[in-house]
């Protein structure tokens, strides 16, 4: 269903429910919701009694800063040029479906202001330490692609994603719930801050040449398709060794070996990368999607061996 309107109109017209998801990025948001659900499991794991509404105020604020960074980068690939309705993979509100500008922003920046106040009460029943380091996180969201040399730009923006978005929100996830963070709980956070990395690489994979001509030097651009895909397979390869190392050393329950009934989609992700990396970008988009996929059910596998391995 098309929606029937002019670009840049007046805020009175209505849009269908499926652009305003779409300005989501839905397939991104794993990257949020994933590591907060095993920092709290992790949490469980250690002997934590759960806090339930921090687990979901957490929830709901790393989910709405994953939005907002959605957006801001929606508002400013738009005022870059690099955005046009041709182009594949975006949240396309502006390009294609009439969006203003500002009202891309000023969503953004709303759903900061919530997740603010959420983070008060966070703070509140945690500790006001946590202010600055979320404070950091946003505003490392903000630069991704605003600000006058975008982290997006550089060859940076798989180990800003993966430290802030990956490691990050698991460890203030488990913080929250324990007051303390452990060797445990980072040795555990980080196959998946490798895998919300992957996330990242194969966006910058699919769209290598559309940045190139833009200026931008991601680490896709500099390694090359085929070497920045066999990258990619080969982060894919540590996370799954991780963890079997985690268990082998007897750091936790062999549980989590679960995590291997994810390795099909993995695969699934690297065999469509190479089978279509000399291809126009919308071929990949499988490849990006079984990407996001190969986090989700590898964080959530994790989580699940974690939980049975705490009770048992």
């Amino acid at each position: 269903m098309q929606i029937q309107v002019e670009k840049h109109s007046s805020p009175s017209y209505k849009k269908n429910w499926r652009v305003w998801w779409r300005l989501t990025r839905p397939h991104t948001l794993t990257a949020s919701f994933v590591p907060v659900i095993l920092g709290t499991v992790i949490a469980v794991n250690h002997g934590t009694e759960v806090k339930a509404l921090l687990f979901l105020m957490m929830l709901i604020a790393s989910m709405l800063i994953q939005i907002a960074t959605n957006l801001f980068n929606e508002y400013y690939d738009y005022k870059r040029g690099l955005d046009h309705e041709g182009s594949v993979g975006i949240g396309g509100g502006i390009v294609r479906d009439g969006i203003k500008p500002s009202t891309i922003m000023n969503l953004a920046f709303s759903l900061y202001g919530i997740s603010i106040l959420i983070g008060v009460y966070i703070c509140m029943n945690s500790s006001w330490t946590l202010a600055l380091i979320g404070l950091a996180c946003m505003m490392i969201g903000y630069l991704y692609t605003g600000g006058p040399i975008p982290i997006a730009y550089t060859p940076f923006g798989e180990l800003a994603s993966g430290f802030v978005m990956g490691m990050g929100i698991v460890l203030i996830s488990f913080f929250i719930q324990t007051g303390t963070v452990t060797l445990d709980s980072i040795l555990i956070s980080t196959p998946i801050m490798i895998l919300v990395g992957n996330i990242n690489l194969s966006n910058n994979i699919r769209d290598l040449d559309g940045d190139k001509e833009n200026g931008r030097r991601t680490l896709a651009i500099l390694l090359g398709k085929k070497k920045a895909v066999l990258f990619l397979a080969s982060l894919f390869i540590v996370s799954y060794i991780w963890v079997f190392s985690l268990v082998g050393f007897g750091v936790i329950s062999p549980w989590i070996l679960l995590v291997a009934l994810s390795i099909p989609k993995a695969l699934t992700a690297v065999k469509g990368f190479l089978q279509n990396y000399a291809h126009a970008p919308i071929y990949m988009m499988p490849a990006m999607k079984a990407t996001s996929q190969t986090n989700t059910f590898f964080g959530l596998l994790l989580s699940v061996g974690l939980f049975i391995g705490s009770i048992l």
